[in-house]
Parts: C-alpha cells; structure tokens; sequence
C-alpha cells in the first residue's frame, strides 16, 4: 500500500465520474493507497467545480473530507512567498494555484507521491531540481 499520497484534481474527479476516462485506473489505485489522501483547498475548490454536474458531486468530495478519507493539510497564506516564485518560474507551463500548492506540499512531504492525471508533473521539480514522485497513467 502507497503512503503519504498527495492527491490532485484529476483522480478526484475521475473516481467520482464513472464515465470519466480515467475512472478505472483512478479506482484500482485509489484502492491501493492507505488513507489519508493529503490535498490542499484550492483542489477542492477545482474538484467540486468539476463535479458539479454528477448529481451529488460537491457532496461526495466534502464527504471524503467529513470520513477522513481526505486531509487538507497545507496553508496557502503560511506558503504564499514560495507559491508566488513557483508561479512565476513555471509562467511558461502554466502553472496553477493548485499545483503549485501541491508541489510545495511535495517538497514539505519527502516520501510523498503526487497522484494525479496532470502530465505537467514530470515538468515541475520539487526544491528546485528533484523530480516529483508520481503516480499517474502512462
């Protein structure tokens, strides 16, 4: 079982989604990750966005977040000097909120992996240099 699983919009929306593409990947690794999954406010606020078309969609997602299932475990106002470099640096890709956010958490979370559907994952380093450990569809 993965541990320490920092998880991004993508398998949010796909493991609620049963017509969405990625579905069956997101649930076969969904099973094998213990939770929690640690996220951060601004995935919420793009996965609720996303999802809310799915009757129950927004629900579902706060509902992860009410059984623990998933954890909010970053501060966007205590990591706002280091999210504004990573923004500017990555201008060219661009960047989001979001995934800036979840890079930071990478960096703060050593042996953490990002799950994520976002093929802008194997762009950005975590400190600089270090590749971000992924979980994502080949």
């Amino acid at each position: 079982m993965d541990k320490s699983v920092i998880v991004d919009t993508g398998p949010l929306v796909a493991f609620l989604n049963r017509s969405d593409k990625f579905h069956k990947w997101t649930k076969e690794k969904w099973e094998r990750i213990s939770p929690p999954f640690l996220t951060c406010e601004a995935v919420l606020a793009e996965t609720c966005f996303l999802v809310r078309h799915i009757q129950g969609g927004s629900q579902a997602v706060l509902e992860l977040m009410n059984r623990g299932v998933i954890q909010v475990t970053f501060n966007l106002e205590e990591e706002v000097q280091p999210i504004m470099k990573m923004v500017k640096r990555y201008a060219d890709v661009p960047m989001s909120l979001a995934d800036a956010c979840l890079v930071r958490m990478a960096e703060h979370n050593a042996q953490s992996k990002v799950f994520t559907l976002d093929q802008d994952f194997r762009i950005y380093r975590k400190h600089g240099r270090q590749v971000i450990p992924v979980m994502i569809p080949n």
